[in-house]
């Protein structure tokens, strides 16, 4: 028997562009999906890698700062042991000067002047006494401004006693002179003032 097609060749032309058009939007999606997924792999990856290096470059930051203490420590004991050698160097330089300034005490001290108090704060003296008068005291003064270690007197009190007390009690103050030793003048080195 012969077989006759009822249907039209129409309708299965059409049949078979549906089911081509069905699997070429199926391996669209499946190619989208495919290159989505990938996108999605290749960012995570290039952002794990970032992360990562952020990580290390924090790490090394971390380690900078602590060398930077590390460093601003070293710094501070190097300015405190420079104070502390400049400190032992003015001791060193100003050691014998002390010597000078009591025998310069000693010099300057006129006759019927006794002293009862020395102190000395810096560069500044304090120098408490009896005197048998008040023009002893000036001549006590007088001295201290024309000595070569002691300058500037300025007299703070002076109290006559009566007659039967012996005289005057007084306080001065007086300043030590900056003194340049002769070999640091030889060597052409300047000392501050102080």
């Amino acid at each position: 028997m012969p077989r006759i097609n009822l249907l039209p060749w129409r309708d299965s032309e059409r049949k078979r562009k549906r089911q081509e058009f069905i699997l070429s939007i199926g391996a669209a999606i499946a190619t989208a999906a495919l290159v989505t997924l990938l996108g999605r792999w290749q960012m995570g990856a290039a952002i794990e890698h970032q992360n990562d290096r952020n990580r290390i470059i924090s790490e090394e930051i971390a380690e900078l700062d602590k060398q930077i203490q590390e460093i601003l420590g070293l710094e501070n004991q190097k300015r405190r042991l420079l104070a502390r050698m400049e400190v032992i160097e003015t001791l060193q330089r100003s050691r014998p000067e002390i010597v000078h300034i009591f025998d310069e005490v000693v010099r300057v001290l006129p006759e019927g002047v006794y002293l009862t108090y020395v102190k000395q704060s810096g560069n500044r003296f304090e120098i408490r006494g009896v005197a048998q008068s008040s023009t002893r005291v000036s001549a006590f003064m007088r001295n201290i401004d024309a000595s070569e270690w002691l300058a500037d007197p300025s007299l703070r009190i002076v109290e006559t006693k009566g007659r039967d007390a012996g005289g005057a009690e007084f306080t001065l103050f007086a300043n030590q002179r900056s003194r340049v030793p002769p070999e640091e003048l030889a060597s052409g080195e300047t000392v501050a003032a102080k």
